[in-house]
């Protein structure tokens, strides 16, 4: 078990965002976590690394208890994530997105860094050479050295998953990856996380609004509605549950949630 959850709560003020959720990720699975906005998805991985102090409740990843770290404890233990809104540094190139994110385990003391000497000039060449290839890998490196805000949407979803990976991580948090892109970006999409899954061998957790995406990379789904978990279970299960329809219609109806939606 890579990510487990037990009894985790968060609560602001008299709101509970997320209750009791107890969530399991073994190593190497594709999991993706569902559910109405509002629902406590974002709130779940804010949580899980680092951002919130649940209420109640622990988080575990490859057996340590993590409940409370920092973000960058959490992240230089193998966690790393993108965000529903692309958090990139806009005005600085591509290449250098994803060089910042290897300072965070840069193999030199500051005064190495200041004076230039020791492990400093093999350190970064390492770093420049890593960078280049994970632009490579994510069909970046003509862009290295535009600015990373002139890149086309799409694009730029793909560098803020490549900086992602430049910490090394076990496991990879997606939040809503697919979000503002159109059919043909988002079809790249479910190949570019298949092919990360294969070539890195990474586990992933992933919120998503796109059911085609959901539906077509992930081996097991967990659904929320109001802070709590209403089902679980594979793709199939999940299109035909009756809890998951009627969270996402309102009421009860039958037939599937549809992989448009």
């Amino acid at each position: 078990m890579l990510l487990e959850t037990k009894g985790v709560t968060q609560r602001f003020g008299g709101i509970c965002a997320v209750s009791e959720l107890n969530l399991k990720v073994e190593a190497g699975e594709v999991v993706g976590v569902i559910g109405p906005n509002g629902a406590g998805k974002t709130t779940v991985f804010n949580i899980i690394t680092g951002v919130y102090n649940p209420t109640a409740g622990n988080v575990y990843f490859d057996g340590t208890d993590i409940t409370g770290m920092s973000p960058h404890r959490i992240a230089a233990k193998g966690i790393a994530r993108t965000f529903q809104n692309i958090r990139l540094f806009r005005g600085l190139s591509v290449i250098d997105n994803v060089r910042i994110a290897h300072y965070t385990a840069a193999k030199y003391s500051t005064i190495e860094a200041a004076l230039h000497i020791g492990r400093f000039g093999s350190e970064e060449r390492r770093i420049l050479d890593s960078s280049h290839d994970l632009l490579n890998a994510f069909g970046l490196e003509q862009y290295a050295s535009a600015r990373a805000a002139d890149l086309p949407y799409g694009l730029q979803r793909r560098l803020e998953i490549a900086r992602a990976l430049a910490i090394k991580p076990e496991l990879l948090l997606l939040d809503e990856p697919a979000a503002g892109m159109n059919p043909r970006e988002i079809d790249s999409l479910i190949g570019l996380i298949r092919d990360i899954r294969e070539t890195f061998g990474l586990t992933i957790l992933l919120i998503e609004h796109q059911m085609r995406l959901v539906m077509s990379i992930c081996e097991r789904i967990v659904v929320l509605d109001f802070g709590a978990t209403i089902a679980e279970g594979s793709p199939e299960e999940i299109r035909s549950d009756g809890r998951v329809i009627e969270a996402y219609l309102g009421k009860k109806q039958s037939g599937e949630v549809s992989c448009d939606a």
